[in-house]
Order: C-alpha cells, then structure tokens, then sequence
C-alpha cells in the first residue's frame, strides 16, 4: 500500500513538472516589440500612410501581429490631443514613434527625449528645427523629407504651361501648418516672374474647404494648385469632389489624388513616403541608433533619380477629356 501511494505522489509531481514546462518555454520566447503611430489625422483617411509603413517594416523582416504591435494614436483633426496622444505612447514604452507631419513630430519630440521617433515631414527638417542635420540629425528624431515646400514654384509653373489660358491660378494651403505658409510664399514669389497672379485660399476644416472653393469660383480663377498638408490629405475625396464639381484644373502634390480621380499631382506618394519611414523604424527595431541614420529625403540631383523617386501622373482621372502634355523640363 505504502509503495501504490508514493508511487501516486511520483506520477502527480512528474506531471505538475511537465505542466509547468510549457509556462517556461513561453516565458523564454521574447515579447513583441511595440510602435507608436502618432498621427493628427483620422484613421479612415489614413491608408496610403499606412500601407507603406507596413511595407517597409516588411521589407526590414518585421509583420504586423506576428513579430511587432503598433499603437495607433490618431488625433481627429484635433491638433491640441496630440501632445497626451504623445505621453500616452511614451507611457506605454514602446520601442520607437513613427510621426506623420510637423505637429504630430514636435507633439513626439516634446514628450520624449529617449525614445526613437522616425517622422515623415515636407519641409527642411534642420529649419523647422526637428534635426540638427541632415546627415547627423542628433538626438533621437530622424526619418524622411518629402520636400513639399520647393514643389509649389514648380508645380506653379507647370500647371501654367499646362494651363497656358489662366492669368490668375489659386493656391490653396492650410494657415495652421507652416510649410503650407512657406509654400505660399513660394508660390506668390514665382508668380510675377512667369506673369501670374495668385489667389491664395486658406482651409483648415472642411467648412473652410467649401468657402475656399467659393471664393475661387466667385473670383473666376481658371486653375488650382493644391499644397501638401495632412488635413487636405485627409480629405482626397472631398477636395477631388469639390474640383469635379466646379470643373477647375488642379494639381495636387500626391498621386493618392489622381487615384481618387483628380486630374494631375506632381510629388511622391504617401505609400512610397511611409515605405522609407517603416524601413527605417525596422532597422532602429533592430538595433540601429537614429542618431546613426541620416534624414532621407525625395530631391534627387539626377534627372534619371529623380524620374524614380518622384511620381508624376496626368490625367488617371475624369477631370478632363483629353491627356495634356507635360513639359519635359518639370520631370
């Protein structure tokens, strides 16, 4: 009897022992590395952004849900949520910050001074104060440039050629982002030297959108040229609807809104933008210091560099009858 019962005790030790050996193997696997995504946009308008970071992430060996999380922080527009949207994803340590656009960076950078953040901007980060550098940013910011600001005299000009019959072509910019402003300074400062006139239109909300484009109708402005800004990006459809509607041409700086149905965009894509920004947070994943890694940056000094890394599309959409011909010279 005394040998049944210890032998009993054996076999429900030796299985408390093989129970707990599954515990132990997944406390020895490694938890998932986590990155915060601080955007002042909205989710619903946010997929271009998105599909790119996941593609570079991807291409750097990291999946969404099976190797790396992403906490997503989206501000609705509301650019004053973005500095607790910023200290909620430092509280939650995670890894790295990807940024999407000025506000949201400084929101990041504001709230941390150790923690990674990888940004996608459109305007000279060293002036906006973002990186001491390009290639030696210093401190824990880097990311990608995608150089909105030198595209508005250039875009001026072609939607002039493209549109030689408009003496006056409206510009239309967002007066709470400051690269928007500096675009239009830009803007206005080329059109004497090609012989037009500028109406600037500012919009900040949708209300603001509806009353820009009644302005410009009112004024009889014959083309339209649209400034990079997060806001308008999230509202491709609503700005592609309010130029079918009026029948004015326009240009705008990401092909996402010829996609939609626009007429023509002179820029790099969003997807393409975020690609860079997602391969560079893989490689910080991976151990790489954002000190190490140079601002990356859409101006190419080559002409074949720049047919690759800047997009540009005419007519994908229904805002004219016919393809128009772009001058050799703008590519």
């Amino acid at each position: 009897m005394a040998s049944y019962i210890a032998r009993r005790k054996f076999l429900a030790a030796l299985g408390g022992v093989a129970a707990a050996w599954p515990l132990a193997a997944q406390g020895q696997q490694p938890a998932m590395q986590v990155i915060g995504y601080l955007n002042p946009g909205s989710p619903e308008s946010d997929t271009p952004r998105l599909t790119g970071l996941r593609r570079g992430l991807n291409e750097t060996g990291y999946v969404e849900g099976r190797n790396v999380v992403i906490e997503y922080r989206w501000a609705g527009n509301q650019a004053d949520r973005l500095p607790a949207l910023a200290a909620d994803l430092v509280r939650l340590r995670v890894a790295v910050i990807v940024t999407a656009g000025p506000p949201s960076t400084f929101a990041a950078k504001a709230a941390t001074t150790s923690i990674p953040i990888v940004f996608g901007v459109g305007a000279d980060p060293v002036k906006l104060g973002l990186v001491a550098s390009i290639n030696r940013p210093g401190g824990n910011l880097t990311g990608f440039n995608a150089y909105s600001g030198e595209l508005g005299a250039k875009g001026l000009a072609l939607l002039h050629e493209l549109v030689p019959s408009a003496a006056m072509i409206g510009f239309l910019g967002n007066p709470n982002n400051p690269i928007s402003e500096q675009m239009a300074r830009d803007v206005l400062a080329a059109a004497p030297v090609i012989g037009l006139k500028v109406q600037i239109l500012k919009a900040g909300t949708d209300r603001d959108l509806d009353a820009a484009f009644a302005s410009l109708v009112q004024a009889r402005t014959r083309a339209l040229l649209v400034g990079g800004d997060v806001f308008f990006n999230s509202r491709i459809e609503h700005i592609v609807g309010l130029v079918a509607r009026h029948a004015i041409p326009t240009m705008y700086q990401l092909p996402e809104f010829v996609v939609a149905g626009g007429l023509i965009s002179y820029g790099m894509s969003l997807i393409e933008q975020y690609r860079q920004v997602g391969h560079y947070a893989g490689r910080i994943l991976k151990g790489e210091k954002a000190v190490d890694l140079p601002v990356q940056a859409a101006r190419a000094r080559r002409r074949g560099d720049r047919v690759k890394r800047r997009t540009f599309i005419t007519l994908l959409g229904g805002a004219a009858a016919r393809p128009l011909a772009a001058p050799h010279r703008h590519l």
